[in-house]
């Protein structure tokens, strides 16, 4: 039988050769920095990425790019995590900056974010296309070139409750009890959709993310 201490000596190696692999891709959470927007549904990025952050035990605090970033080895790949903090409508800044760093092409990025045209509980992913009206994804688009061939995971946060509702005020507005519970209930998926979408199956990603809530 193996000593004990030479199979922690096993596992600490491995985990300094995961450490030492180059990163290949950007995770990018989208939403606003600010302890008043953590709960609002422009932040449904930010809330998965740190259920992400304590699945995968990895920590998205340190400052670089214009954004808290993170490394974390996800599906056996080297994957730096980040929350932009230039707020949602210059996300795009921020991860222009870390994509011409690492020299990680466009395909790499997977980005999470909410969707204001899918029901709270809802989720969708999609391989590439138009922002969808998702300022973040917007900036992001723009300052990638005019290139929106990245995949994205969209986590539905509702539709405006009336026509005259002012947009702004709806993304901003706080998750009741009930909504937040949706949310917290597609975090597996979200976590497993990430896995399939960086091991390059898009459409297993589909297949155990696409849901109408």
């Amino acid at each position: 039988m193996a000593d004990i201490f030479d199979i922690f000596k096993k596992l600490e190696a491995e985990r300094a050769a995961k450490s030492t692999q180059p990163i290949t891709h950007l995770l990018v959470s989208l939403g606003n920095p600010g302890k008043q927007y953590t709960y609002t549904r422009h932040n449904a990025g930010f809330l998965c990425m740190d259920a992400l952050s304590e699945k995968y035990g990895f920590t998205v605090n340190k400052s670089k790019f214009e954004a808290l970033i993170g490394e974390a080895t996800i599906a056996g790949t080297r994957v730096l995590c980040m929350k932009p903090q230039t707020f949602m409508n210059a996300s795009g800044i921020a991860v222009e900056a870390a994509a011409n760093f690492y020299k990680i092409p466009v395909e790499h990025i997977i980005v999470i974010c909410d969707d204001i045209n899918l029901p709270v509980g809802g989720l969708r992913v999609r391989g590439k296309g138009s922002d969808g009206g998702q300022r973040g994804v917007r900036s992001m688009i723009k300052m990638l070139g005019d290139n929106d061939n990245f995949p994205r995971i969209r986590v539905g946060v509702g539709s405006k409750p009336h026509p005259d509702y002012d947009l702004a005020d709806w993304v901003l507005s706080t998750f009741a009890p009930s909504e937040l519970d949706k949310i917290k209930s597609l975090y597996p998926a979200v976590a497993e959709g990430v896995e399939w979408l960086l091991r390059g199956d898009l459409d297993k990603a589909m297949q155990v993310c696409n849901r109408k809530g």
